[in-house]
């Protein structure tokens, strides 16, 4: 299976449709390609039919066997491109980095980084008990190890 050839058909399908993206892309040893899709306003089932179609209805069967498998990212997928985290702003995410995990509310997602806040409960300075602190991370891209949106029921 020629992979250019596939990977220029998918562009060309993500490019009729600006509000999708490419998430990963591979061929198996199998001729099973494999695509996962997102989108700003995220992501149909005619979305992924359609990108579906223009890769499958340019590739010739009888010269090469394969199959096709098109999905969109689902909830549980972490986050990996600026994209993915700009359309996710407003909601609660699980952050790890190489030092620690952060739970916070993704407040801004910028070309580089991303910023959580989050409420903490911390020892008063002074006296017994505790108090309610508000806390924020700026995190380069670089740094997060996974991200991943919490659901909340």
């Amino acid at each position: 299976m020629q992979k250019e050839r596939v990977k220029e058909l998918l562009e060309s399908a993500l490019n009729e449709n600006p509000s999708l993206f490419l998430i990963d892309f591979e061929i198996n040893n199998n001729n099973q390609i494999l695509v996962v899709i997102d989108g700003d306003k995220g992501v149909s089932v005619n979305d992924c039919i359609e990108v579906s179609r223009k890769i499958e209805h340019n590739l010739d069967r009888d010269e090469e066997d394969f199959s096709l498998e098109v999905t969109s990212a689902g909830v549980s997928t972490p986050l990996r491109l600026p994209r993915q985290f700009k359309k996710n702003v407003g909601r609660k995410l699980t952050v790890k980095t190489e030092k620690e995990t952060i739970e916070g509310k993704l407040e801004e997602a910028g070309e580089e980084t991303i910023l959580l806040k989050w409420k903490a409960r911390e020892p008063k300075p002074v006296g017994k008990g505790k108090v309610t602190v508000k806390k924020e991370a700026a995190l380069s891209y670089n740094d997060i190890v996974e991200a991943k949106v919490m659901i909340t029921f």
